[in-house]
């Protein structure tokens, strides 16, 4: 906001001024209609802040020299009379910096009494579609862009969608799509067509992308080159291919990592080696914790549990945040304890909650492409793919590389609702509840739990009874002295 002022000149080394060098600031200028300024803005200069609310308590507006109602001494050579100005003022900011201003500030919530929230995505229908091919014709008009044909459109409808993260909304992110629309007409225009079809659309995703993908070629070389250790053929225990997600900015892509996990006997219980070196955020630590409380409800007829155990996420040296690992960091567990291999060829995202039912996660559509290209480089063999929440369905905006080689067979989504799933189709072994969403199992009638022989958690229960009879022998106090 440009505060009022009074200018001045240099006379014989003298500051002069007069009346016709009074200036109008922005709320004057405003009168009689609405002014849009920036809470960060004002915020920023104290001064403008608190004419502001001056004016506010008033709504009479004050033409002064600047610094005049913080200086000591009274210099003013002009004081024009008070203005009343009659001005909506409308403020822009996000909600941290309303709420911190509406506790902080009294008069605040008083004066601004509305609050609007301008939403990023909207619910997709015919209507709105609709309204997206008025909204490109508009623009095409105004900016003298040559038209849109009717694919081209679809093309930036799909685009939306995929900005959206979901097949039924789309993004309201509108500057985005004017860009596209802009570099898509200049590609058209280079081919010398009258029209703009979709493949120019599709072309300037593609080199919007190629101007930002440095880091993800950067990475998905070093996995090529084997710095970065991503296997992706055969079985190993403890071991697998977890997914993130690296958002730039104006960029994200997704990329494996390794999750991997130790047993041991003992009383430590499950280890963070992330949180130990400061490397996890709270969000993760959450994740790890109710990952700890499902465990441990699975084998509660044999608590309490002698065991520890480390997870870790390999050569990972920038820190993690968020719960889309804790079904692999399960899974990893699991197998540890159980002594049975998961395959290598499928990378796991998904969250989990104290019954073992898998969440959806953020940016499913980056961390799928991502394994992907990282397979495509190795080559496909058919038995590679990604297994994820089914509740991330409807999330599922994939690049037509991607859905064509799923389609042909050659890489494969999976959709799971319970990790029981998950662990079946990692192991090739039945995860042994009858019902997974029943998380302690039934007992024998000797109290031993009861899960099926030769299944997953049958394996790592007899694993954690050997644990216990090891530190037992080893005369640890700490350990439990009931049934053997």
């Amino acid at each position: 906001m440009t505060p009022p002022s009074i200018e001045y000149q240099t006379d014989n080394d003298v500051l002069v001024t007069d009346f016709s060098r009074i200036r109008a600031g922005s709320l004057l200028r405003a009168h009689g209609g609405f002014l849009m300024l920036h809470l960060r803005d004002l915020l920023a200069d104290e001064l403008v802040w608190e004419k502001l609310r001056r004016f506010l308590r008033s709504g009479r507006l004050q033409i002064e020299e600047p610094g005049t109602m913080f200086s000591a001494l009274a210099t003013t050579s002009l004081e024009p009379e008070a203005v009343d100005v009659d001005v909506k003022l409308v403020l822009i900011g996000t909600h941290a910096q309303f709420y911190a201003l509406q506790e902080g500030d009294p008069e605040f919530a008083r004066h601004f009494r509305i609050q609007v929230d301008f939403a990023d995505s909207f619910r997709a229908s015919d209507a709105t579609r609709r309204a997206t091919g008025i909204f490109v014709a508009h623009t095409t008009a105004r900016l003298g862009l040559p038209p849109f044909g009717a694919a081209a459109v679809a093309r930036l409808i799909e685009d939306s969608h995929r900005q959206a993260e979901d097949r039924t909304r789309q993004s309201a992110a509108f500057a985005r799509t004017e860009a596209l629309i802009i570099e898509a007409a200049a590609l058209a225009r280079q081919r010398g067509a009258r029209r703009v079809e979709a493949e120019d659309v599709s072309a300037a995703i593609a080199a919007r992308n190629r101007r930002h993908d440095y880091p993800d070629e950067r990475l998905r070389e070093a996995i090529a080159d084997g710095d970065r250790v991503v296997p992706l053929h055969g079985a190993r225990i403890g071991q697998l291919n977890g997914l993130s997600v690296i958002d730039l900015g104006d960029y994200r892509f997704g990329l494996p990592m390794r999750v991997a996990a130790r047993t041991v006997p003992g009383h430590e219980g499950l280890l963070n080696i992330e949180r130990e070196v400061g490397f996890s955020g709270p969000i993760h630590d959450k994740a790890v914790l109710v990952l700890h409380s499902y465990l441990s409800a699975l084998f509660a007829p044999l608590a309490p549990l002698a065991l520890s155990a480390a997870i870790v996420f390999e050569q990972e040296y920038a820190g993690i945040e968020g719960d889309s690992a804790s079904c692999a960091e399960f899974y990893a567990l699991l197998s540890a304890l159980a002594g049975l291999p998961l395959r290598q060829g499928v990378a796991v995202t998904g969250a989990i909650n104290p019954f073992g039912e898998v969440l959806p996660i953020g940016g499913v559509n980056e961390k799928i492409e991502g394994f992907y290209r990282v397979c495509a480089a190795a080559g496909l063999d058919g038995t590679q793919g990604v297994l994820i929440p089914a509740r991330n369905r409807r999330h599922l905006m994939l690049a037509d590389d991607v859905c064509e080689a799923v389609a042909a067979g050659r890489f494969h989504i999976w959709a799971i609702d319970h990790v029981a799933q998950g662990m079946a189709l990692l192991t090739g072994v039945p995860f042994g509840l009858d019902d997974p969403r029943v998380a302690t199992a039934p007992l024998h009638p000797d109290g031993t739990p009861a899960y099926a022989p030769g299944s997953v958690l049958d394996r790592a229960a007899e694993t954690l009874r050997a644990y216990r009879r090891a530190c037992l022998r080893a005369g640890n106090p700490r350990a439990w002295r009931g049934r053997r």
